[in-house]
């Protein structure tokens, strides 16, 4: 596992997934054998490897990635690392014949990205990237009204991501400082894009087009150190996609923005026959059958409270954590070879989409997006 002293790698895939995976007694495969997840934490600090070992009583630590490469005993390489650093690595996981599972985007290329996938399948190692969205409960019960027929037609796919990150003077920024520098791989439509493209494919169908504005709103900005640089990414993106079946997906992205919804990301999916507001947990519907009249009225309030004319949709079951569910899905993968779909051409899919957005941004166009192949 490299990258896991930053926070998503060390909170949501070691803690969250791998350690809870070992604390639940292990992956149960079905045939009565267990798979038992032994992490070796990969890093370039020593002494931040030895305190989260030490910190969840595991054994295994080191600085040498290509010695953990080279052992027998690594089975599956994780990379959770700043973008910038990834390609590399992963590629020596691939010569070294090692499984892969790793965040996106998988590399700050989309000429990068396809070499990865080429290679993995060349070597023929098992190997896939982060969707974790589509396992976060909003969207799963989202998925279960597309899969039921709920909306109809789709007409739209109306998508709300974003906070407000603070500049780094006065309060210290949530995001780190390489976020917001080109030359590490950084900025919004690197980070965001690559999962409106999974997501918008596995539940509504593949982009077929994209037109993109990517702006940097805050143009100076203060590091980890107190010391101020010069913002040279992108912090917000504001997009309109067309998808196969002629469906639009608005989608408006941003760091800079302050919260007036019910979560930081929101998804309004418009059909003929109903409507659907997913986030990160909650989906409340509306059914052509109940959709009220609204009317407009610009000499007073209006009549009714337009929230309250939504219904929830029901849990109907445990999601768990989002990241936990797809580390089942992928090690039952490594283990037993069932299906999987996320792999790394899905990874240079979404790194295809971002590099589009940032071509339509500057060029000021809407540009085809070709399905990719190997």
């Amino acid at each position: 596992m490299n990258g896991v002293t930053g926070r998503m790698g060390h909170r949501q895939h070691l803690v969250r997934s791998l350690l809870a995976l070992r604390e639940q007694g292990g992956l149960d495969l079905g045939d009565g054998t267990v798979l038992w997840p032994e992490p070796i934490l990969v890093g370039r600090r020593s002494q931040a490897l030895q305190a989260l070992t030490e910190a969840y009583g595991l054994e295994h630590w080191s600085t040498d990635l290509d010695t953990v490469l080279g052992d027998p005993a690594t089975d599956v390489y994780f990379d959770a690392q700043v973008t910038s650093a990834r390609e590399a690595a992963v590629r020596k996981a691939i010569a070294a014949g090692v499984h892969v599972y790793c965040e996106k985007p998988t590399a700050t290329s989309l000429a990068g990205a396809v070499e990865l996938a080429r290679l993995a399948r060349a070597a023929g190692i098992r190997h896939g990237v982060v969707q974790d969205k589509l396992f976060l409960p909003g969207l799963r019960k989202l998925r279960r009204l597309v899969d039921g027929g709920f909306f109809g037609r789709i007409l739209s796919v109306r998508g709300e991501f974003g906070y407000w990150v603070f500049e780094g003077d006065w309060q210290p920024a949530q995001r780190p400082s390489w976020n917001y520098r080109a030359e590490a791989g950084g900025g919004i439509v690197a980070d965001m894009y690559p999962h409106w493209e999974y997501v918008l494919r596995e539940l509504f169908g593949p982009v077929r087009t994209v037109q993109a504005h990517a702006v940097t709103h805050v143009p100076h900005r203060w590091d980890e150190r107190g010391l101020a640089y010069d913002a040279t990414a992108d912090d917000a993106a504001y997009g309109i996609l067309g998808l196969d079946g002629g469906a639009v997906a608005q989608i408006n992205s941003s760091w800079q923005v302050r919260v007036h919804r019910d979560e930081l990301v929101e998804f309004q999916v418009d059909g003929t026959e109903g409507s659907a507001v997913a986030g990160l947990r909650g989906c409340r519907v509306q059914h052509r059958s109940v959709t009220p009249r609204p009317v407009w009225d610009p000499d007073g309030p209006p009549a009714d409270r337009f929230r309250d004319q939504w219904q929830e949709v029901p849990d109907n079951g445990d999601f768990g954590n989002a990241f936990k569910a797809q580390w089942e899905l992928f090690l039952r993968h490594v283990a037993l070879g069932e299906p999987w779909s996320a792999d790394l051409l899905a990874g240079a899919r979404g790194v295809q989409l971002a590099e589009l957005a940032l071509r339509s941004s500057a060029q000021g166009r809407r540009l085809d997006v070709p399905e990719l192949t190997l």
